[in-house]
């Protein structure tokens, strides 16, 4: 049976490239985005679990709390995390609760290396105004792709699960809100891939 909730440190060690983690959370910009997406999550992010490193989290924000893996540097927009890092600092700074869905079958190695060149050509793209957000969110909403200057959390998910091809290109990556990666939305993937039910993972005090 798939447990109900799961330590960050059960969770860290259990996830895998390609895992989704999903966050919710109580200030007004966060119900704003679940209102606007009719969605229960506002923020989604994807687990790189590459050999024997610890397990990263990429993903889109507009802070700048933790260096950046890939870079070494605070920056905005696209960042790859260690994922206890992001996690922790998301749940105790943002007032977040997080949310792991596992992806079945494992990601091969060549799928890892399609998600790690997407990080290579995006990490620091920047992430997009309230405005500039909502436009391509609504471009999305009838088919129509929107410019790569600048990237939210889902449209980063969605660019790495099409270039792994576990998601068709018929679909801009904007038409992707977090909403779409939760189990509710029932997202089908290709080559008979799938995602688990949401696991609440609980994170000790910092």
């Amino acid at each position: 049976m798939t447990p109900t909730a799961l330590s960050l440190a059960e969770a860290a060690s259990l996830t895998r490239s390609g895992d989704l983690w999903l966050f919710t959370g109580r200030s007004a910009a966060d119900r704003a985005i679940r209102a606007f997406t009719n969605s229960p999550v506002n923020h989604v992010a994807m687990v790189l679990a590459v050999d024997d490193l610890p397990p990263l989290l990429w993903h889109a924000e507009l802070g700048k709390s933790l260096p950046d893996v890939w870079t070494g540097q605070l920056q905005r927009g696209a960042q790859l995390h260690r994922l206890e890092d992001a996690v922790t600092t998301w749940v105790h700074r943002y007032g977040q609760r997080a949310y792991f869905r596992q992806l079945e079958p494992p990601a091969t190695r060549e799928m890892e290396d399609a998600a790690l060149s997407v990080v290579a050509e995006r990490t620091g793209s920047q992430f997009p105004t309230t405005r500039r957000l909502v436009g391509r969110w609504l471009r999305g909403r009838v088919r129509r792709e929107a410019s790569f200057e600048d990237l939210y959390c889902a449209e980063l998910v969605a660019m790495c699960y099409q270039r792994m091809g576990l998601l068709g290109e018929e679909r801009p990556v904007n038409w992707y809100d977090p909403g779409r990666f939760w189990s509710g939305d029932r997202l089908e993937l290709r080559g008979g891939a799938e995602l688990g039910p949401e696991i609440r993972v609980e994170v000790p005090p910092p």
